[in-house]
C-alpha cells in the first residue's frame, strides 16, 4: 500500500518566454509573454523589459512558487509585549 501522507509535488517550470505585442490597455514596447506550468496547471502573464530581465524575473517567480510548496520560509510571528511601568 502506498504511503498517502507523502504527497508527490510537481515543481513549477518555465514553459516559454516569447516576445509579444503590448497587452490590451497598455503601451510601450519590449513586451514578453511567459507561461509557467505545474503539471496541468498553467500561469500565463506579460512583462515588459529586455528578454534577459524578463527571463530572470520569471525564474525568480518560479523559485518563489517552488519554495512556497515546501512550507513557509523562516518567518517568525513577533508579538510585542507591553512593558511594565515602574
Amino acid at each position: 500500500m502506498a504511503n498517502d501522507s507523502i504527497a508527490t509535488v510537481q515543481p513549477y517550470e518555465i514553459v516559454s518566454v516569447k516576445h509579444a505585442e503590448a497587452p490590451e490597455g497598455t503601451e510601450g514596447t519590449s513586451w514578453y509573454h511567459y507561461v509557467i506550468s505545474q503539471g496541468s496547471n498553467t500561469i500565463s502573464g506579460f512583462r515588459q523589459g529586455s528578454l534577459k530581465a524578463v527571463t530572470s524575473a520569471v525564474e525568480e517567480i518560479v523559485a518563489q512558487l517552488n519554495e512556497r510548496q515546501l512550507g513557509k520560509r523562516g518567518r517568525v510571528n513577533l508579538v510585542p509585549t507591553q512593558k511594565k511601568r515602574e
